[in-house]
């Protein structure tokens, strides 16, 4: 719980209230037992050791008995004003079950009229995922229930609904009697009041669905299980889910829209009367490459439209409309052109060189204009020199076999490694052998186990020889994108691939068992990744990241598109003779590694 501090305090918790001695004179409670220095600086202003380093924007409250606590100061202390100790932050959360008798609401100490106006209720998650649209202002519910605060002026002016809200907002456009016009202000004056003494601008109280059979339960027990229901409670994290977007979110010009998607062509008639039987009970398969760029290069972006689960039908010419989210944070998707699929359900974008994209990650969208399927990738436009570190998902994730990608089992430790270099400010590149058409499945397991976000490259098509295709296209990053892989891990099969990116024995890392006849050419992780974990974390490891935390993208949500220009920020600022100095696979050591970690929920991932 936090503690609360008197009206314009703003960054500490705390502060000595005033208590009434036997005399009748005010006097600091808990000032007598304290050395004269404490005694000060508890008077004087605030107590340093009681500050936060960060600005508090939502507190949330589960079950918390603080209603009680503030109703017995008011009873002990009856000159207390609830409403000056005020919190340090901008908005209090009061969350609890009905029946939970630990639990008290906070809006009547406020305003003693709420105690009349429920609680709101916290919409069921399984009805209303997105919530149910009810307002949460408190300017809202003041409107609503406007007659419990003209309760004086109804009695003198006729009950109508335009007098009635015209007394709540505008008194000065009430009618033209005397006496209504000299109860106006004086009802206006209370509501200014409520707001000017409100903790935040939403309402505080907030009642959780609770079964009727709790109510059978003995009275002593529903403490321990209330609390543990907090913690698995869809509805709560849906509630909290909803406040953070909502505060994060970026506000929108008044010329902008919404960012609802909505397809900027309607669905056509297909261009070949044959596509129409052939893709009749199968479902799409479609997927686009994750493109890598460097700045200044053409940028090319690359779909395969197939369906059924193992690439029964091609999708030949039929239109297909590319659309790229140039600001993923206000979601707003841009047509940049149509394209149509060859014999072989290919297609090949070449973005227009005016309209060529920043430094930055931006998700596309190929939507076909028959049916209005799509695929979706990843473009990556990188700076010169970025670093970037390499995952092989089979070799390095996976601690079960899985031919089909149904559900692999994931080693312990190894989200935490990935995370932890992601933080560090690197680029993270996945590959793997299998095939692009399990592309859905590889991305969802990488959803539900909360993988960073990264660029994902898959074979094209079986083949024989996936290993090579690994390397031609890490051969392609160092090559054509010029970026510096700093470190690689992997099974012992992909050992030979990263010898041939010229990577050092001592930047591979091999997960598993050792073998005798590769320990020269690379690191084995025999303990796991956790104690790999704790050598990058000690700062110990000789290639350990180093930078401020930076990118903070788990890879079911999407991915910020301001992580890679800080990143080439710090890779330009290091000026071209330091990075002549240095070798091409180590990592800057310019800036002290941080000791923030991230902690990122997972998003469901659009199918």
């Amino acid at each position: 719980m936090a503690s609360l501090e008197p009206e314009g305090s703003q960054n500490s918790l705390q502060v000595a209230p005033t208590t009434a001695s036997s005399s009748g004179e005010p006097r600091r409670a808990s000032t007598a037992s304290c050395p004269p220095t404490a005694t000060s600086e508890a008077l004087d202003g605030p107590i340093s050791a009681g500050r936060l380093d960060f600005k508090v924007s939502g507190f949330f409250l589960f079950g918390s008995p603080l209603g009680l606590v503030l109703a017995l100061r008011k009873t002990v202390m009856p000159a207390l004003e609830v409403a000056q100790m005020r919190p340090a932050c901008e908005q209090i959360y009061n969350l609890f079950h009905a029946a939970d008798p630990c639990a008290c609401r906070l809006e009547p100490l406020l305003a003693p009229k709420f105690q009349a106006i429920a609680p709101l209720a916290i919409p069921r998650y399984q009805k209303f995922p997105l919530g149910d649209g009810s307002s949460l202002l408190l300017a809202d519910t003041l409107q609503t229930h406007s007659g419990l605060f003209l309760e004086e002026l109804e009695m003198l002016v006729p009950s109508t609904p335009t007098s009635a809200s015209g007394a709540f907002w505008k008194g000065s456009e009430l009618g033209t009697e005397p006496q209504a016009q000299q109860a106006a202000p004086s009802t206006t004056s209370e509501v200014v009041k409520i707001l000017e003494r409100w903790w935040g601008t939403k309402r505080m109280d907030y009642s959780l669905y609770c079964p009727e059979a709790l109510t059978a339960f003995p009275t002593v027990t529903l403490p321990h299980l209330f609390h543990a229901s907090y913690w698995e409670s869809a509805d709560v994290v849906a509630f909290i889910l909803r406040q953070v977007i909502e505060k994060e979110r970026p506000q929108l010009a008044e010329c902008e829209e919404p960012s609802i998607y909505s397809p900027a062509f309607p669905r056509e008639k297909w261009q070949r009367k044959r596509t129409q039987v052939k893709i009749r009970n199968v479902t799409s398969n479609h997927r686009a490459s994750d493109t890598v760029v460097c700045e200044g290069r053409p940028q090319v972006l690359n779909g395969r439209f197939m369906y059924g689960p193992l690439d029964v039908v091609t999708l030949t010419g039929e239109k297909v409309d590319v659309y790229i989210m140039t600001q993923p944070l206000s979601g707003k998707w841009i047509h940049f052109g149509t394209e149509v699929t060859n014999s072989s359900g290919r297609l090949t974008f070449p973005v227009p060189p005016e309209r060529a994209l920043g430094i930055g990650v931006y998700p596309v969208r190929m939507m076909v204009r028959g049916d209005h399927t799509y695929a979706e990738c990843c473009l990556t436009v990188v700076a010169r020199g970025t670093e970037a570190v390499v995952f092989s998902i089979d070799g390095s994730f996976t601690a079960s076999v899985s031919i089909m990608g149904s559900d692999p089992k994931v080693r312990a430790g190894a989200v935490d490694v990935v995370r932890h270099w992601q933080d560090a400010g690197y680029l993270i590149v996945y590959v793997t052998g299998r095939p692009d058409m399990q592309k859905h499945r590889v991305v969802a397991w990488l959803s539900q186990h909360n993988f960073p976000h990264g660029v994902v490259s898959f074979c094209d098509g079986l083949t024989h020889d996936p290993l090579r295709q690994k390397a031609m296209f890490l051969q392609s990053l160092v090559q054509e994108v010029e970026l510096n892989i700093v470190a690689g891990y992997g099974s012992p099969k992909d050992v030979a691939v990263y010898a041939a990116l010229g990577l050092p024995p001592s930047q591979t890392y091999i997960v598993g068992r050792a073998v005798r006849k590769l320990q020269a050419q690379c690191q084995f992780l025999s303990d796991g990744y956790v104690a790999h974990l704790g050598q990058l974390e000690a700062g110990s490891h000789p290639h350990a990241p180093t930078g401020p935390s930076r990118a903070k993208s788990s890879y079911g949500g999407a991915a910020p598109v301001d992580f890679l220009r800080k990143q080439s920020q710090l890779l330009r600022s290091r000026g071209t003779s330091q990075a002549e100095r240095e070798s091409p696979g180590t990592p800057p050591t310019t800036l002290a590694r941080g000791k923030a970690r991230s902690i990122s929920l997972k998003l469901d991932c659009e199918e």
